[in-house]
């Protein structure tokens, strides 16, 4: 009896320990996308990126991806239209980095039926992320917005552009679980989009670039010249943060 007690503790201090062993394991072996890429002078590997899903097709050339979207594939959570859309093809990199920013330049020349869209996205789950991007609307105007999902409901803000806008370059910069989205014309000026809080976006994040069409499309979007920086959002120099009572 007292062998097969003290056997069975002994199974107990193993296990624990083997628990431990793969915990730390765990904490050494990942993988700090922005790291490796602030290391490498900026550089995004996109081959070393993972799928969240993958799209209809897709192809690497160098350092460009090309994303050919399925029909009815989107992201939307509840508000307003009441349905809830979660199968956009989403690729990503990881980080547990506080400070930086994330450019990438998008072409959408293909898109060409309402709502079809491509851009940048942090997607932490389905009910946690945000996107911004080019809308295709109509022959006249295209819908460029963000769309921020906190907590299972999604909002969408928007300003009108000319159907002739072809490409757009966004930069996506996080303050700890405060971000930034802006957008360029020529991937130098940059103009804010939205700031927003995320309330699931305080730790790790994953966050990259997304394409879909909502309706009965499909389209190729190009992504290209994908690099991180330091935090090019830089802290807030005006009017002081309440005190704490």
């Amino acid at each position: 009896m007292y062998k097969s007690v003290f056997a069975m503790l002994g199974f107990a201090l193993v296990l624990t320990a083997c628990n431990r062993q793969t915990n730390n394991e765990v904490t050494m072996d990942f993988r700090d996308d922005v790291k490796n890429a602030m290391a490498d002078g900026g550089r995004i590997d996109v081959n070393s990126l993972q799928w969240t899903r993958e799209p209809k097709d897709y192809v690497v050339r160098g350092d460009t991806l090309f994303v050919t979207t399925a029909p009815k594939t989107d992201l939307w959570q509840r508000t307003y239209y009441h349905f809830r859309n979660d199968n956009a093809p989403v690729l990503q990199m990881r980080t547990r980095e506080k400070f930086f920013s994330f450019v990438v330049k998008t072409d959408f020349s293909q898109s060409h039926h309402r709502f079809d869209q491509c851009g940048i996205v942090m997607y932490l789950d389905s009910e946690n992320w945000l996107k911004g991007s080019v809308e295709y609307e109509n022959d006249e105007f295209q819908h460029l917005g963000s769309v921020v999902t906190n907590n299972g409901y999604s909002d969408w803000a928007t300003t009108a552009v000319s159907a002739d806008v072809r490409t757009m370059w966004y930069r996506f910069s996080r303050r700890a679980d405060d971000y930034c989205i802006e957008c360029s014309s020529d991937g130098e000026r940059f103009s804010q989009m939205r700031i927003c809080h995320m309330d699931k976006g305080a730790e790790e994040i994953s966050f990259g670039v997304y394409a879909c069409s909502p309706e009965e499309s499909s389209f190729t979007a190009v992504f290209s010249d994908m690099k991180v920086t330091e935090c090019m959002w830089k802290a807030h120099d005006g009017q002081q943060p309440d005190k704490e009572k």
